[in-house]
């Protein structure tokens, strides 16, 4: 039970995560401000 609950809070912080990141992406205001977003979480070691 203990394992099913930390497996559903993990993905739960990983969904609420992904969306964090779409959502910086999303409200850049050019192409080059998306691609620079882009290298800096790729740089943070975020994977897109």
């Amino acid at each position: 039970m203990f394992a099913y609950f930390l497996e559903k809070l993990s993905t739960w912080f990983e969904t609420a995560e992904r969306r964090r990141r779409e959502n910086y992406l999303a409200s850049s205001a050019d192409i080059v401000q998306l691609e620079q977003r882009i290298r800096s979480l790729e740089s943070n070691g975020y994977s897109l």
